[in-house]
């Protein structure tokens, strides 16, 4: 295979371009470079900022369908998004069959059109509950969670890992599963939930289930750069890309890997964030997560320990304006 075509899946052989337009069932995105969804970071105020900077979809922070049966309020927080953010999609968990269907007909997610159901998620406390990954060993119910969701009238996505364990794969089989049960679109993640987000994707077996199945294949894992994104879909033959964790220490990576563009504003990302955030989640909360994220577009700067001391250190929202408004400030001076 050379540069990045697709591989033939019965369809003919064609060119898939990083950045091209990408259709999910009824819709058609922007473009085919995603933002994952990420536990702790992918709020609304994160997610239009990396619209901003070109993703062509982002997903909400995993949530709990039976959080949403049982009223809690962190999770219906979760799904907060306002009437300026494009569209986006829901990411839920859950191994409930008929909970799953109920929360994509509930009132807290009128507002999506696009459900993606999380059959990836490595983390032991999901997977001992038979939620995440732990539903690749179980397709049967893999299988009736993804039907029953399809009856709410939803565009239902799947994100999974190629297996459980490394040497183990069930791509194909699994790819196959979700295409016959009714997916718009599946997620897959190059790596076994042993490896966790350690060591080279198997883009082998992200490559045979894009050329076992009709619908869009996105390929995730190891894109940090432009160069991991035109190498993913060379190898895969995929019709997207999905950046993972990139994009919390860089949420300008959409605009690096769609125009090769490096440069960003990290100091009037953050101020964007935290006048998003501020009437939405409150002083509290709003600083706690901007020292975490600042803390993230601070890697890799000239003095970025000393820098994250600071952070950290910040009690209050002026504490951090200061601090943010002192730190960029002193970066620009030394460059």
């Amino acid at each position: 295979m050379n540069g990045s075509n697709a591989m033939d899946n019965g369809q003919g052989t064609e060119r898939t371009m990083l950045g091209a337009p990408l259709r999910i069932g009824n819709m058609v995105l922007k473009n085919n470079v995603l933002c994952a969804p990420l536990a702790g970071y992918t709020d609304f105020a994160f997610r239009k900022l990396c619209y901003r900077y070109g993703a062509g979809l982002c997903f909400t922070e995993m949530v709990s369908a039976k959080g949403l049966r049982y009223n809690s309020a962190a999770t219906k927080l979760l799904l907060y998004k306002d009437e300026t953010e494009p569209q986006t999609a829901a990411q839920l968990f859950g191994n409930d069959p008929e909970i799953l269907r109920e929360a994509c007909e509930s009132e807290e997610l009128k507002n999506f059109e696009i459900i993606d159901l999380n059959m990836g998620c490595p983390v032991p406390k999901v997977f001992r509950n038979g939620e995440g990954s732990a539903l690749l060993a179980n397709l049967p119910l893999a299988e009736k969670i993804i039907a029953e969701c399809k009856k709410s009238g939803k565009t239902i996505t799947v994100k999974f890992r190629i297996g459980l364990e490394k040497g183990k794969t069930v791509a194909v089989e699994f790819a196959k599963m979700c295409e016959g049960a009714g997916a718009d679109m599946i997620t897959i993640h190059g790596r076994t939930r042993d490896m966790y987000y350690a060591g080279e994707p198997d883009y082998a077996a992200i490559a045979a289930a894009k050329a076992a199945v009709k619908i869009p294949v996105v390929a995730n894992g190891g894109i940090f750069s432009r160069t991991d994104a035109l190498k993913m879909l060379s190898l895969t033959g995929a019709d997207g890309v999905m950046v993972a964790r990139a994009a919390m220490a860089d949420p300008h990576i959409f605009s690096e890997i769609l125009t090769d563009e490096e440069v960003w504003d990290r100091r009037a990302a953050v101020e964007t964030q935290i006048a998003d955030m501020l009437p939405v989640y409150g002083e509290k909360f709003t600083v706690v997560q901007m020292r975490k994220m600042t803390a993230f577009y601070t890697r890799g700067m000239r003095g970025g320990a000393k820098f994250r001391s600071r952070l950290f250190a910040c009690e209050d929202l002026e504490a951090l304006r200061a601090t943010v408004d002192s730190i960029f400030s002193e970066t620009e001076e030394n460059t």
